[in-house]
């Protein structure tokens, strides 16, 4: 490098814990070599903040966001599931529901990504723990469970605890979120490898008012006269008379008869 270039400012992706930016980081750094992306972790809650605050240009948020700053694009809505110590009733079976739970204390930190509506299934701990990572603990020690989106169960692996899914618990779902005062050219461009297109194509300009797409802009019908023409009344395609074909026919005779002898 001279002293004359100046580096590409970075790309700068946030990201929810349980959130797995691995894929498209490796896509980025294949196709934007002199731009480099980097990271920042973030709580759940704090994403937000973080993207307003101009810490980040884009982050995988989980949902919901304020829609009337942020534009996200949804990618994926999680499986809930409790996590349990291994020896609880509920790891014999595959799946569970909430009022399997009924009995269970429920724990419900203080960072919690689920929507409870229509609110918390089982007992109520004494306290909500500050975070995930502290019920956790809490369920370790069989004081209670905890009910979160499968890829946290998964970041909180521990060898003595499990999970099953709860099939009518509220999910959280994950998204692509910036401000949209600050859609740049490198938040398109990372909107496009999030959508899977390919290093050439465009980055989804919507057509101004009455353009057409430029798969509708040529005109796919032959130009006129350029069909091909119908073989003329007695002509074959080839150009010769049906007649003097047939009378060639005639003199070799049918096939597979043999002619009769004078």
């Amino acid at each position: 490098m001279t002293g004359s270039e100046v580096p590409s400012p970075p790309f700068r992706l946030a990201y929810v814990p349980g959130a797995t930016p691995a894929k498209w980081v490796r896509i980025w750094n294949e196709r934007m070599p002199d731009t480099p992306l980097e990271l920042v972790a973030t709580a759940a809650g704090e994403a937000p903040d973080a993207l307003r605050g101009g810490e980040a240009d884009a982050g995988l948020v989980r949902l919901p966001v304020d829609r009337t700053y942020f534009s996200a694009i949804p990618l994926y809505t999680e499986t809930t599931v409790v996590v349990i110590p291994k020896d609880h009733l509920a790891a014999a079976f595959e799946e569970v529901t909430l009022a399997d739970l009924a009995d269970e204390v429920v724990f419900h930190p203080l960072d919690d990504t689920l929507d409870w509506q229509e609110g918390l299934p089982g007992r109520p701990a004494i306290e909500r723990p500050e975070t995930t990572g502290d019920a956790i603990e809490l369920v370790a020690a069989n004081v209670g469970v905890l009910l979160v989106p499968q890829s946290l169960a998964r970041l909180h692996h521990r060898k003595d605890l499990t999970y099953r899914t709860v099939t009518d618990a509220p999910q959280s779902s994950v998204a692509l979120s910036w401000p949209e005062e600050r859609t740049t050219d490198m938040v398109e461009d990372f909107i496009g490898i999030v959508r899977g297109r390919t290093v050439n194509s465009s980055r989804g300009r919507r057509p101004e008012a009455g353009e057409q797409p430029k798969d509708q802009r040529k005109d796919k019908r032959p130009e006129p006269g350029a069909a091909r023409r119908k073989p003329a009344a007695g002509k074959t395609a080839t150009g010769r008379t049906a007649g003097r074909s047939a009378s060639r026919t005639a003199k070799r005779g049918k096939p597979g008869k043999p002619g009769r002898r004078g």
